[in-house]
């Protein structure tokens, strides 16, 4: 979304990655200009999809370009409203799609009810509008939400290495032996 909206020639973006400008464009635009239906709710399971959604936020970009007269590649006039939309719905899909595993776990003991945790990472994490709807899932539904600091939720690489080191601390089958075997932080 945030290439197709071309957020690199956007003033306030040139220099943040597509998902931190989306974020940030998002936080003073209306997202009820554009309401994006939320993928797959035809299907009552745990999985996850967002090129439906994409789709349909294509066809808005689409649209408002010919409405404004401008090209593929120019910065949109209501960018910022299409931004908070599109980030609303991927939260609301996100959301939606972790109550139901949420759930599903309870249900299945495969999570007790009480003292359940959530735990996200990767760059999904890093977004405050949805790590803040997640909080309120979390909270909502007894569950402890865990997550790394944003600074290291934006290179999955380094979200491996933090589980292995993780892992090999708590002697969790990283290593035979750790002996000899020296870490630290960068």
């Amino acid at each position: 979304v945030a290439r197709r909206l071309s957020l690199r020639k956007h003033p306030e973006c040139r220099s943040m990655a597509g998902g931190k400008a989306i974020e940030h464009l998002a936080r003073t635009g209306n997202r009820q200009q554009h309401v994006f239906r939320l993928p797959m709710q035809q299907y009552r399971n745990c999985d996850f999809s967002f090129s439906g959604l994409q789709n349909l936020v294509n066809k808005v970009i689409i649209q408002k370009e010919k409405e404004e007269g401008i090209q593929e590649g120019e910065v949109l006039s209501c960018v910022k409203d299409i931004a908070a939309a599109a980030q609303h719905a991927v939260a609301a899909h996100i959301i939606q799609r972790t109550y139901r595993a949420m759930l599903f776990c309870i249900k299945n003991s495969i999570l007790s009810s009480k003292n359940a945790t959530l735990v996200v990472s990767g760059g999904v994490a890093s977004n405050q509008y949805i790590r803040k709807g997640l909080q309120t899932l979390a909270d909502a539904n007894d569950f402890a939400l865990l997550c790394p600091p944003p600074r290291l939720c934006t290179d999955n690489g380094v979200m491996i290495a933090w589980n292995g080191i993780e892992r090999l601390r708590a002697g969790l089958g990283v290593l035979h032996s750790t002996d000899g075997i020296r870490y630290e932080p960068k």
